[in-house]
């Protein structure tokens, strides 16, 4: 845990200026104050999955590749929505029905190239609980899904531990201010003034694309997939009476 502590003491005739909320606080020997900057954080395990699913299918010509296409996409929707997974947590991403590049399929044999003269993919965005994102990454795989793999963490309620880290700075902040205070010979009084500055969230580590050609076989187990934990953090700038 990095936790940043800076402390001033003000006590002579002066003023200190909050301007995150346009207050005027004086300091004085009748209104000594000491300020403290405090930093602390929580960690919670995500409650929620973003999976991001596609697949890409060939075929000779424009009309089988998207015929194959179409029974795929429909197939992979279907296994989800037949496992429960709501319709409206399942979102299109792209799509696109288009001629394969020579360049894809120069390490092919003739006859599999003649396969595979166009391609269709297409990708969506499914929404669940993190506990289910084995299950929900399998059943798509498992219908179809060949360019799947890619998982976005996050919170149902991004307030909660935000608000639990700056309590908990701001308890700290109280902590060493009291600690200052005893080294004066005087006792910390009232909290005057208290700002909330929210840090930047770290880039969370995505689970890459996985590109399977073929799909698998029912009786292989779900992938082992564990919510990730996430990181919230606050700092809070406090000033203390001292008397």
């Amino acid at each position: 845990m990095s936790i940043l502590c800076r402390a001033s003491i003000a006590l002579s005739a002066a003023f200190l200026v909050t301007t995150a909320s346009a207050q005027t606080i004086q300091v004085n020997k009748e209104n000594r104050t000491i300020a403290i900057t405090a930093t602390d954080k929580v960690i919670v395990l995500a409650d929620v999955a973003t999976l991001h699913i596609g697949f890409i299918a060939f075929g000779p010509d424009n009309d089988s590749a998207y015929a194959a296409g179409s029974r795929t996409s429909n197939a992979i929707v279907k296994a989800l929505t037949t496992a429960g997974v709501p319709n409206d947590s399942i979102e299109s991403e792209n799509q696109n029905v288009s001629p394969v590049q020579e360049y894809q399929i120069d390490k092919l044999t003739p006859a599999e190239k003649a396969q595979c003269k166009f391609q269709v993919t297409q990708s969506w965005t499914v929404r669940t609980n993190a506990n289910d994102a084995a299950k929900v990454l399998d059943l798509a795989v498992k219908a179809g899904a060949n360019q799947s793999g890619q998982i976005e963490w996050s919170l149902k309620d991004e307030n909660a531990p935000q608000s639990e880290a700056a309590a908990k700075a701001l308890q700290r902040a109280r902590v060493v201010a009291a600690e200052m205070a005893k080294g004066l010979n005087a006792s910390l009084g009232a909290l005057l003034y208290a700002s909330n500055e929210t840090q930047a969230e770290p880039p969370r580590p995505l689970m890459r694309a996985m590109a399977a050609p073929a799909m698998a076989k029912a009786d292989v187990a779900p992938l082992a997939i564990n919510p990730r934990q996430i990181e919230k953090t606050a700092t809070v700038y406090a000033v203390f009476a001292i008397e």
